[in-house]
């Protein structure tokens, strides 16, 4: 199975950049409602880059562009803290494949399996955890099996880098140059 995973992104309409054209935050993903970003062009803190070409807000006294990529006028204090464990992070740090078997499996079909289980003390860590298929996972049950690799808390920057591993959905095309990804579809927006 190939590395065609929906990274979720939560799909706001806008995304926002760093004074240096750099998103602000991939993990989350630094994007904003078109409302705010709308409120944000009108109290001078972004400029906007790109703009929806099909997507226009109508007012009693103004129509407006929906801006698709904006950029903070100021600098932003980026984070230097360590990963918050979760699901999806977990899935990029082991990208997206069992760390028994080494198979790529879709997000749908992984689980997160406790190297020393639950049942024997094991704690749910970055550590303690790894993806895994559900036939290892069966298999695996409440023995101790020594996954393929260590795992081990990741730091911000190597799951950035592991994104550009995973497909991506974004709300625009323009979107994919400021990423750094490759492998993109550009989903429908939502209003």
């Amino acid at each position: 199975m190939s590395r065609y995973t929906k990274l979720n992104t939560n799909m706001s309409s806008t995304l926002v950049l760093a004074p240096d054209f750099s998103p602000v935050s991939y993990l989350p993903l630094s994007t904003v409602c078109w409302q705010t970003a709308i409120k944000l062009i009108f109290i001078n803190k972004v400029s906007v880059i790109e703009w929806y070409d099909d997507w226009v807000i109508h007012s009693a006294k103004l129509n407006i562009r929906v801006p698709a990529v904006i950029v903070a006028n100021r600098g932003y204090k980026r984070n230097s803290f360590g990963m918050r464990f979760s699901r999806e992070n977990l899935y990029l740090r082991d990208l997206y494949s069992c760390q028994y078997c080494d198979e790529t499996i879709s997000g749908k079909e992984l689980t997160i399996d406790h190297v020393i289980p639950v049942s024997q003390g094991g704690k749910t860590t970055w550590e303690n955890s790894v993806t895994c298929c559900r036939s290892c996972n069966t298999a695996k049950g409440n023995k101790l099996w020594k996954p393929r690799r260590r795992p081990e808390a990741p730091d911000y920057w190597r799951l950035v880098n592991r994104i550009q591993n995973v497909h991506m959905h974004i709300a625009h095309a323009s979107w994919q140059q400021y990423l750094g990804v490759k492998n993109v579809t550009v989903s429908r927006r939502s209003a």
